[in-house]
């Protein structure tokens, strides 16, 4: 047996494992988590973290590897045997000669048994066979032949890569990919394929990590299939468990692997996750939990995060046997699918409709009645101050009824005397929470109304309340304050008081709402607005850690290290690139600074107020100039009256990485008096092909990577050269960072050559 090859007769067996010819992926029995149950799978091998890729027995594990065996026949099929020597799983494949094949594994992740004399002859692959992982390489569709899919589908939980019901599919009379639950229900779709983008996903064209994103349709299959842009990063997309579409990337210097991009965003968007009988809550620690008088079906399954087996009743309900049954009421529900409508008057009589349906599980009664028959999926909790959820009504045995605010059906409060009292305490309790939560409603009546998008509508009032009168401020910029704040259910949310604004309440909801559908890991996600009068403002999530200013020009001891700075460099481009690129309409942002890039908790840089200068007007944008904050990263048609376009960010941009470098502000070195303007020393520096080290910010210490610094510095050059068609777009930005494309050395831009000769005068009309 060779490092990469099973030739025929040979066998695999205990803990010997082939390497792929470059030493990336490996192959060979594995045992996941805790779990005392081995499996032939693929990881890879150079990642101190074990990370499988594929698994051939998914559902017929072995118990003792070193007496089972993955043995190569002479007649080209690849078999795993058991401990019994009893075939568990096989290739079923064959060669047309006896002693002709091998099987062989990849660098590219891919197993294949192939003919021994001729490699472009597949006898069988793994990459038509895919499990919870999409390599680049491997083929996404349909095979029009055998009519086999090419698909994921998740494993059951950590410790068993068993295939759960979620699965990904292409769409087989179309192009659109498809989460599906069961292989009926569709709970996400990226859109259909324009040739470049998904119309649903548009930011993989900002996708960076991979390239050659094609879809290929002939007689024979169609599929899609991708490739790695960076040699020097791993990347993948893989079907969690979770039942999410994630990619995830390991890139150099990395100590774990990093989400890139997930969908759907939210866990409980993903149909059916936490099983039958359950209630699904992104608010709480454990996300899934079942509906009061029911367990887990399988509880060692649920305790490892496979909620695939759902709850079952601890009580059988006595509908059938004319025993008792009461309604558990579930305040703020978002519905399950698949109700019914039945006539009813009103919710007593909705109430009396589904008691005497033994079927009936569940109802709801909301201008009009509804019931559910069977099994209940994707119940989901909702915020009490989220003005969508419902009263939501299931059906539970009287016995279950102790402890909780249930309310016994009027058809059945008079059968037996104890069932009277139990009515009765149960009634109070009742009466007692709709007192309680009429209360709370009526004190906090009308703080978020829902509009399209998911924003949210909130008053001034409750605003002022949750900002403690705007006295918590975080930072001032071009377009108004920013205040910290806190909701009633604890959320952590940053509040924008804009500066007057041109138009009507009826346009700037308009505009704010085209604002909240943009979405991207590196934009700040709006989450509603308020509207009232003269006020306007936007809040958006709250992050932790900051503006870049904080932490690049405030005496601190937090110093961003190369990387961290690098890291947020290239994230700040990305989001530009997707504002110009890839919006339905191209969004110039107008004011990019260090006070409009956001770290996040894991230092992931945001951009903020995109969108903004739409709603102030150029007017006032040009008035920025005058304002703090701003003063230095204009670019010169700005100042001079001429048409904006993305490149005028492109210009801020590249001044903003003048002072990622230095980790200091531009006009600093000005304001003390000396005429070394720093983008001055840098672009004659690279001009002239000097040592740009030492002109890295001297708390770094030396520690940066000079080819990543170099490549800034010429990157931050063409930013800002005079004449915008000489800027590069955010894209090759993009390009240049992610080390996909090469730079040229720049040209010192003239204003910079005037700005170093007469340094005074010349900044005093630039600033």
């Amino acid at each position: 047996m060779g490092s990469d090859t099973i030739f025929p007769g040979q066998s695999l067996s205990g803990n010997h494992t082939i390497t792929s010819p470059g030493g990336i992926f490996q192959l060979g029995f594995f045992t996941p988590g805790n779990s005392l149950n081995y499996y032939i799978g693929i990881w890879y091998k150079k990642l101190p973290i074990q990370t499988v890729v594929w698994v051939a027995n998914r559902e017929q594990p072995v118990s003792n590897p070193s007496f089972s065996a993955l043995k190569l026949f002479e007649n080209g099929n690849l078999v795993l045997l058991n401990q019994s020597k009893t075939a568990i799983w096989s290739t079923s494949s064959a060669s047309k000669v006896s002693n002709s094949s091998i099987a062989m594994l990849l660098d590219n992740g891919n197993f294949v048994v192939r003919d021994s004399s001729n490699s472009s002859i597949l006898i069988w692959q793994s990459f038509d066979h895919l499990t919870d992982t999409w390599l680049p390489g491997a083929k996404l569709g349909y095979n029009k032949l055998t009519k086999e899919k090419y698909i994921l589908t998740p494993w059951r939980s950590i410790e068993n890569p068993a295939p759960a019901l979620f699965s990904l599919e292409v769409e087989q009379n179309g192009t659109s990919h498809l989460l599906l639950w069961n292989e009926s229900k569709v709970y996400w779709t990226s859109g259909n394929w324009t040739g470049e983008i998904f119309s649903l996903v548009p930011e993989i064209q900002l996708n960076y990590y991979v390239k050659d994103f094609t879809y290929v349709a002939n007689k024979n299959e169609s599929y899609f299939i991708y490739y790695a842009a960076l040699p020097s990063a791993y990347t993948r997309f893989v079907l969690d468990v979770t039942g999410q579409l994630k990619q995830y990337v390991w890139g150099k210097d990395f100590t774990k692997w990093n989400l890139f991009w997930m969908r759907p965003s939210e866990q409980c968007q993903v149909y059916a996750f936490c099983g039958a009988f359950s209630i699904c809550n992104q608010r709480e620690v454990f996300t899934c939990d079942c509906l009061k008088g029911f367990e887990p079906r399988t509880l060692k399954d649920w305790e490892l995060g496979d909620h695939s087996d759902g709850c079952v009743r601890k009580t059988p309900l006595q509908c059938s046997h004319e025993g008792n049954d009461t309604f558990l009421v579930m305040p703020s529900m978002h519905y399950p699918i698949n109700s019914e409508p039945v006539a009813a008057e009103n919710a007593e009589e909705c109430e009396i409709a589904c008691l005497s349906n033994c079927s009936c599980t569940a109802y709801a009664y909301d201008n009009g009645c509804l019931v559910w028959k069977g099994d209940l999926f994707s119940l989901q909790q909702l915020s009490s101050n989220e003005n969508i959820g419902r009263d939501f009504h299931f059906r539970i045995a009287a016995s279950e009824l102790i402890g909780t605010t249930a309310k016994v059906p009027r058809a059945e409060a008079n059968r037996k005397t104890t069932w009277v009292v139990i009515g009765v305490v149960a009634g109070f309790f009742f009466v007692f929470g709709i007192v309680l939560v009429f209360i709370k409603r009526r004190k906090s009546a009308g703080e978020f109304e829902a509009v399209e998008d998911s924003l949210v509508l909130f008053k001034y009032q409750n605003l002022r309340r949750a900002t403690k009168n705007f006295s918590e401020k975080l930072g001032e910029g071009g377009f108004g304050s920013v205040f910290r704040g806190i909701l009633p259910n604890s959320t952590a949310i940053a509040v924008k008081k804009l500066k007057s604004l041109p138009q009507g309440e009826k346009q700037f909801r308009s505009e704010v709402r085209t604002i909240g559908t943009i979405q991207h890991i590196n934009l700040v996600r709006l989450r509603g607005f308020c509207a009232e009068a003269s006020e306007r403002l936007l809040v958006y999530d709250y992050m932790p850690n900051g503006s870049l200013e904080s932490l690049l020009f405030k005496k601190t001891t937090n110093i961003l290290d190369w990387k961290t700075r690098y890291h947020i460099s290239i994230g700040t481009a990305r989001g530009l690139a997707y504002l110009h690129e890839e919006c339905r309409d191209c969004i110039i942002h107008c004011d990019i600074n260090p006070e409009n890039i956001l770290l996040d908790a894991e230092y992931n840089p945001k951009v903020a107020d995109f969108g903004l200068a739409k709603l102030i007007g150029r007017d006032f944008s040009r008035a920025l100039t005058t304002m703090r904050g701003t003063r230095g990263y204009l670019a010169p048609e700005w100042i001079s009256g001429e048409a904006v376009t993305p490149k005028a960010d492109v210009f801020s941009y590249g001044m903003l990485l003048f002072e990622v470098i230095s980790g200091c502000r531009n006009r600093d070195l000005l304001d003390d008096g000396t005429d070394d303007y720093f983008p001055a020393r840098v672009a004659y520096r690279v001009n002239k092909r000097e040592d740009v080290l030492t002109l890295s910010d001297y708390r770094l210490e030396g520690n940066v990577d000079v080819e990543e610094l170099v490549r800034v510095c010429k990157t931050a050059c063409w930013c800002v050269q005079d004449h915008e068609k000489d800027r590069p777009s955010m894209g090759q930005v993009v390009q240049f960072l992610e080390k996909t494309s090469g730079v040229d050395v720049p040209p010192i831009p003239q204003f910079l050559q005037h700005l170093a000769n007469t340094p005074a005068e010349a900044t005093m009309s630039y600033y």
